[in-house]
């Protein structure tokens, strides 16, 4: 019981943050058998339906044109491709990547980009922890839960919530493992596409296609702003930016999203308390 209650108020804490959009019940696109067909009672057939529904969600475009920026940014630091796509499948979240090349690259030690990458990985647990609760039944293993958590990022995270309340609740780890699946391999598509779009293109275009990571995030972000709060601090990091960066501390992203995110709480609470 206090498990189930803890799981419950993580969840909620994640959820209250989400933009609304996200959380409305929305009936998807996938012509999904009732929970009770036949057609759930094979694994392989729940893991098909979930590898069938990455056409589903326009955040598959956006993991794509993302990646594309890490496979060129990759080659344009001098990692192999090889390397590049280890990062994918180990590492599995496009910003945790960027900090683990850039570091890297700039010669930081690996133990000094472990402990950046596990700081970025942070914010990624609160995620798991509200996701694995709607795949566990009362005979799921621990181990079983192991690749379905290592999966779990933003965009798995966002179509959990879409699409587990129609699979049944034995198959969804399997529905989950074909979603995260395809997630991977188109990551690792992209990879490939940037890596030797990097290698092949001009100075200028390869410089574009590295821009495609920030303009993907920046764009997301912006189209996820909804309060007054987002909006503020999205607004004062980009401008913040450029002074931080004046201070080649190396700390420029850290201090200016610091920043604009404490005067955006500071916004957030003032209306709170007027209203």
């Amino acid at each position: 019981m206090p498990g189930q209650l803890r799981a419950s108020l993580t969840t909620a804490a994640v959820l209250s943050v989400m933009p609304a959009r996200f959380l409305t019940p929305r009936p998807t696109p996938l012509p999904f058998p009732p929970l009770d067909s036949p057609q759930w009672q094979s694994s392989w057939r729940a893991f098909a339906w979930g590898l069938r529904s990455i056409t589903q969600t326009i955040l598959t475009i956006v993991l794509f044109v993302t990646y594309l920026g890490i496979g060129a940014l990759a080659h344009d630091s001098h990692f192999s491709l090889a390397w590049a796509l280890a990062s994918t499948l180990f590492v599995w979240a496009g910003p945790a990547q960027i900090i683990l090349i850039t570091t890297l690259g700039s010669g930081a030690t690996i133990i000094q980009s472990a402990i950046a990458v596990t700081v970025s990985a942070i914010r990624l647990f609160p995620m798991v922890v509200s996701v694995l609760p709607l795949m566990r039944t009362p005979t799921t293993k621990r181990r079983e839960m192991i690749f379905a958590a290592h999966l779990t990022a933003v965009t798995l995270w966002v179509e959990c919530h879409r699409f587990l309340p129609q699979v049944p609740r034995e198959r969804r780890i399997a529905f989950v493992h074909g979603l995260g699946c395809g997630l991977v391999t188109v990551c690792l598509t992209a990879n490939l596409v940037g890596y030797f779009l990097a290698a092949n293109l001009t100075q200028t275009l390869g410089a574009a296609i590295l821009l495609l990571t920030p303009l993907s995030f920046l764009f997301s972000t912006a189209r996820n702003s909804r309060e007054i709060a987002d909006v503020v601090a999205l607004v004062l990091g980009i401008l913040l930016y450029p002074l931080a960066a004046k201070i080649n501390s190396g700390l420029d992203i850290l201090v200016s999203g610091v920043v604009a995110g404490t005067i955006a709480y500071g916004v957030h609470w003032w209306r709170e308390v007027r209203a």
